[in-house]
């Protein structure tokens, strides 16, 4: 495996011209952000924040002012309702599980939408073992969901919905305020998530306008540092720990809080609402220009998700017809150009993305589907460099007989 692995990483040598669009999965982290991080590691604030020496209270000072910091980009009403998390999975999994088993009593009905992610989808479904029944809101082609179905699926046993403000595959921004009137109207207690890691940072989102009792945001989905999320809880809402032990300054999350972490994700999130109007225009510009060239230049192509506003600003998600995606990303890669096919969850699993077949495509267009991610370090020159590389990659790969397993 490692020679196989060392053969094809010779096979990358030459490349002149990289470009990194698999942001659904890790980023590259920004150089500002690095250096903000470096000096917690030797310098300063490298102790545990709970005990009573310099660096310790240097650890807690740092800890505090960034999560005030990020509290103010969510529209959070006090800095204690953010919870720092080792990231969007274990954020996502205790708002779902923590919030769900105090209140097991008064109902055990958790609905969510077709779309969600993994970590949302998962965690709600193995709660049926435990003797909840999960209800999966139909969304249209466009990955929309129905709101007059949500209204008929929240009762008075629903506890929890949880619907994604932005959807991690395919861009579509949903309407939340709505839907957090829709549930609130028909049962005040029903607790409503959002998991806004693709909306933080990207499109205007604030907890309190968004009618959310409880949000997941993610550093690496703003080019932050990889191993730290958080959490935001609305005062007055009940939150189990889903994990026991040694408990900080992060009451919901036991261990010794990750600092350097914590303050790459703070520096990642100025970096991202600095000039955010000029950075979100940015991104839709390059969006588009990805979108419509690869859709007029290379035939059989199809976009997954709406078109415009209605789509997060850094979202590209195409079917190529004919076309095996995970070949489609060997090729590209040879060429510098870095992408994910499919799900960016389920693609070592050589399944279809369920986002995509909720939205109504076939299985040969689940598994042809690239999804390509832009960011404000992104030129019009790396978009113009891909859109060289990819209708040559998709002809070749189309060449190739037997390469598509389309019959």
């Amino acid at each position: 495996m490692v020679e196989n692995v060392k053969e094809l990483l010779k096979a990358h040598e030459g490349i002149k011209h990289e470009v990194y669009l698999d942001i659904e999965n890790s980023s590259i982290v920004p150089r500002e952000v690095v250096n903000a991080m470096l000096p917690y590691y030797d310098q300063r604030a490298y102790g545990n924040p709970t005990l009573t020496h310099k660096p310790g209270w240097e650890a807690f000072e740092t800890i505090m002012e960034s999560a005030q910091k990020i509290a103010a980009f969510l529209g959070c009403r006090a800095l204690e309702e953010v919870n720092f998390t080792p990231g969007e999975t274990e954020a996502n999994n205790l708002a779902i599980i923590g919030a769900t088993f105090p209140l097991k009593n008064k109902g055990k009905k958790i609905v969510i939408s077709e779309i969600e992610p993994i970590n949302v989808l998962q965690v709600a479904e193995r709660l049926q073992e435990y003797g909840f029944t999960v209800k999966k809101i139909p969304v249209d082609g466009e990955g929309f969901v129905n709101l007059e179905k949500l209204s008929d699926a929240v009762d008075k046993e629903t506890v929890l919905v949880s619907l994604s403000a932005v959807n991690h595959e395919i861009g579509t921004i949903q309407p939340i305020k709505q839907a957090g009137e829709v549930v609130k109207d028909k049962n005040p207690e029903t607790l409503f998530h959002t998991d806004a890691s693709d909306a933080y940072g990207k499109i205007p989102f604030g907890v309190q306008v968004s009618n959310v009792d409880l949000a997941t945001i993610s550093s690496y989905k703003i080019l932050g540092p990889r191993g730290i999320g958080a959490l935001y809880v609305r005062e007055g809402v009940n939150v189990e720990r889903v994990l026991e032990g040694q408990i900080g300054t992060q009451k919901l999350w036991p261990g010794v809080e990750n600092t350097p972490l914590i303050v790459g994700f703070t520096k990642a999130s100025e970096l991202a609402f600095e000039n955010f109007e000029e950075n979100t225009r940015h991104m839709r510009e390059l969006r588009g220009k990805l979108i419509d060239g690869i859709t007029q230049g290379v035939p059989e192509t199809r976009l997954n998700g709406p078109m415009g506003d209605k789509r997060g600003p850094d979202n590209v998600n195409i079917s190529f017809l004919r076309c095996e995606g995970e070949a489609l990303t060997i090729e590209l890669s040879l060429k510098g150009v870095y992408v994910s096919s499919g799900s960016a969850c389920t693609r070592r699993l050589l399944q279809p993305s369920h986002v995509l077949i909720a939205i109504g495509r076939k299985y040969d267009e689940a598994h042809g589907s690239i999804l390509m991610k832009v960011t404000r370090y992104h030129t019009e020159q790396d978009i113009n460099y891909v859109l060289g590389v990819i209708p040559k990659a998709v002809e070749r790969i189309r060449g190739i007989v037997g390469s598509t397993g389309v019959e």
